[in-house]
């Protein structure tokens, strides 16, 4: 009897000399079997068949499965005796998958260093969908939709499906379901970007994701890394980002790798020539397939930077051969030597490709540079095309001139023409050079203007400057009447000159007058210092006044925008705290839905979980009514033979069964230890043991013929927002001998 139990952690086989497909016929037995059973054991036999050998079958199993939405880890692990190592790799995997969002972000270096090392194949769909965002997205509920409808692009995708992983099983036959796949989601694509539309490359990509995930889910995956990752840049007609990205690696090498870079200029061997197929694919046309899904592991965790890090240790690694190499040998080098290179794995060259410096900063400035170089050439382009269009007038013109007759003007007035339309050219380059001259004029005094106080602050300084006016005002008044003054003084003075000449020939009664005039004229004077005085120092109080009026209509302004001041930062308080209480509402009303949402899954998971479990109950009924069928038709053949001799048969039978049922509960017992948070195993083995127990087929007695039991397990992983377990299912193949041969009853 040949039994197989497969779980996550180890796979166990014990095997004997019978085959589910080859029914044995007993020699004791006289009795045939009917057509009817004739042809059902056949289409048994043809389904074991299918299951054991066509890996297709196996991989549409696993297919239709995944679409069942309830599990994203692939249960085909049918390599013998994981190790202790591979176990903990599956259990610490499977944590981060259920503790995904706090792993991302609280554990993100030691989530980039698990990665580097290699994601499991069977966790592989699951961690990119969750890697790239792409679980959830409304495009999928489109897809069927998209699929219903015709793109443009239909006649060169399936032009190029053949040629996209032609030595893949999967891929390689025409027709095949691997094709089929690969045109939808690559149609699908082609209607939702239309710009994009259709690039060869992009099947490349594609076609690694359907040996991962479903066809929903591979297109979910490839729209996000489209949008997300630069590709969609890459794909697009004109190619910009992979001019950018040739631009970018050709500065590391040359800063990085001098000698080779110089022997590439000097064998015009460009980097488009091997890389641009790099960027394209991400390595999957230019490594083996092993290889460069271990680096897309790491450009879904990481983005191009891996590109330019794989792609700059190959040139190091490979460095002295190519540099001894013309442009065809190194052709040949990259696409026949160094694929080979990698083929005792990925470890060698991804450790060698951060070894390599990777500066961010430096990658944006190059991209600037790029950017700048490109928006001149951009320029230049569009100027000769304008050149060009006016060459083709003129040419048309003078066509037609030619087609009227004779010219009419000679070669002379022609330059002349040509000489005139240079000077207008240059006049119009003048008129545009003034016209931007002037519109920055504008632009300066609209500044300017915005920059001047308001309406009220004018309405002050015009105040201010009709007070200083009238201050001044004052003061020229002032200066006037002490000019006068002075004037007084002066014909005084040379009155008094005039009366003081001839003094000394006068009486002394005109003597005395004299002195009389003389005291006068310096009380005058002293009169007019002091009123020069007073004036002065009204002058000066006038001014201290202006002054002080100054100071304190500065400070009324500056009191008055410390006012405005204040009353826009309360303003911006006050939004700022509305702000926050939307925020606070956004983030309530987003716990809700996210709590319904879960409260949805988990109990359409429950009505699930019943109905497999009725399921389950109802197949059970269905093969206890069959086995209840086959115990009638023995006790009716028991009736007509004889019975001792063939009940002691029966018996020993019936001992060897109840012995391999012991063996198989405790086999059942070994492998019921936890190893996988979401994994479960459902096994019958009671309600079989009963069921053989209770049986009075004579046939069970041949000791040489043992039934074959065979149960398959399906490791199961929910979505990571659920903590609910379910049972995948189990499926339990009975062989029962009746007549001459085996009855094959599914549980």
């Amino acid at each position: 009897m040949a039994s197989q139990v497969a779980t996550p952690t180890s796979l166990q086989t014990t095997s004997s000399s019978t085959s589910l497909s080859s029914p044995a016929v007993s020699p004791s037995s006289p009795v045939q079997l009917s057509p009817d059973d004739v042809e059902l054991l056949a289409k048994l036999e043809e389904q074991n068949r299918l299951l054991e050998t066509d890996s297709k079958s196996l991989r549409s199993m696993n297919g239709s499965r995944r679409n069942s939405g309830s599990s994203l880890v692939s249960s085909s692990s049918a390599s013998s005796n994981l190790s202790h190592l591979e176990e903990d790799t599956w259990i610490l995997w499977g944590r981060i998958v259920n503790e995904w969002e706090e792993v991302r972000k609280k554990k993100e270096k030691q989530l980039k260093d698990l990665v580097r090392k290699g994601i499991p194949h069977h966790f592989r769909a699951i961690v990119w969908q969750l890697l790239c965002n792409a679980q959830n997205m409304p495009i999928k509920d489109q897809y069927s939709e998209l699929l219903k409808m015709t793109s443009p692009c239909e006649k060169l995708i399936r032009r190029d499906i053949a040629r996209t992983y032609p030595e893949h099983e999967f891929f390689k036959e025409k027709d095949s379901l691997g094709q089929e796949v690969l045109f939808n989601v690559m149609k699908a694509y082609s209607l939702v970007d239309r710009e994009v539309g259709y690039c060869q490359g992009s099947a490349f990509i594609v076609g690694l994701l359907l040996m991962q995930m479903p066809e929903e889910e591979a297109f979910c995956v490839f729209v996000k890394l489209m949008q997300d990752y630069r590709l969609r840049e890459l794909f697009k007609p004109s190619m910009a980002e992979l001019g950018l990205c040739m631009y970018q690696f050709e500065s590391m090498i040359q800063e990085q790798l001098p000698e080779l870079h110089m022997h590439f200029q000097a064998q015009s061997f460009h980097t488009s020539m091997y890389a641009s197929s790099w960027f394209l694919t991400i390595f999957l046309t230019s490594f083996p397939l092993p290889i460069a899904t271990r680096i897309f592991d790491i450009f879904m965790c990481e983005g191009l930077e891996i590109v330019f890090r794989v792609g700059l240790a190959i040139l190091q690694m490979n460095q002295a051969e190519l540099i001894q190499l013309d442009m065809e040998g190194m052709l040949q080098h990259f696409q026949k030597i160094i694929p080979h290179q990698l083929d005792s794995g990925p470890d060698k060259v991804i450790q060698a490709a951060y070894q390599v410096k990777y500066n961010g900063k430096k990658m944006k400035k190059l991209e600037r540079e790029y950017t700048t170089i490109k928006t001149k050439e951009m320029e230049e382009q569009v100027e000769i095309k304008r050149l060009r269009t006016e060459n083709r007038l003129l040419k048309q013109r003078i066509d037609t001139l030619e087609k009227k007759g004779p010219p009419r003007f000679s070669e002379e007035s022609i330059m002349q023409l040509e000489r005139e339309l240079v000077q207008a050219r240059l006049k119009e380059a003048e008129s545009q050079c003034a016209l931007k001259e002037m519109q920055d004029k504008i632009l300066d005094i609209e500044k300017r203007n915005s920059s001047l106080p308001d309406d009220t602050n004018v309405a002050r300084l015009q105040e201010e400057l009709i007070g200083v006016k009238l201050r001044e005002a004052e003061a020229l008044t002032g200066l006037k009447e002490l000019r006068q003054q002075v004037q007084d003084l002066e014909e005084h003075w040379q009155r008094h000159l005039a009366r003081t000449g001839g003094r000394w020939k006068d009486s002394s009664r005109r003597n005395t007058l004299s002195e009389l005039q003389d005291e006068l004229m310096s009380v005058r004077l002293r009169e007019a210092e002091a009123q020069a005085e007073l004036r002065e120092t009204r002058q000066r109080m006038l001014e201290l006044e202006t002054q002080n009026q100054i100071h304190s209509n500065q400070l009324r302004r500056a009191e008055q925008e410390n006012r405005c001041l204040q009353e826009r930062m309360q303003n911006v308080t006050l939004q700022n705290k509305d702000l926050h209480v939307q925020l606070q509402e956004i983030k309530r009303r987003q716990a809700e839905i996210e709590c319904k949402s879960k409260e949805e899954v988990m109990a359409v998971r429950l009505r699930e979980a019943d109905n497999i479990a009725a399921m389950a109950e109802l197949q059970q009924q269905i093969s206890e009514l069959e086995i209840q069928k086959e115990e009638g038709k023995v006790q009716g053949q028991l009736n007509h033979t004889d019975s001792s001799q063939y009940i002691r048969d029966l018996k020993d039978q019936i001992a060897e069964l109840k012995h391999e049922i012991c063996c198989l509960q405790g086999q059942r017992g070994a492998a019921t230890r936890p190893t996988f948070d979401r994994i479960h195993i459902i096994n019958h083995y009671k309600g079989i043991s009963e069921s053989y127990q209770s049986s009075d087929d004579p046939h069970l007695q041949e000791p040489q013929q043992s039934s074959s039991r065979r149960i398959k397990l399906h490791p199961k992983l929910g979505d990571t927002d659920s903590e609910d377990e379910e049972d995948d299912g189990e499926a339990l193949r009975l062989s029962v001998p009746q007549s001459s041969s085996h009855k094959s009853t599914t549980v």
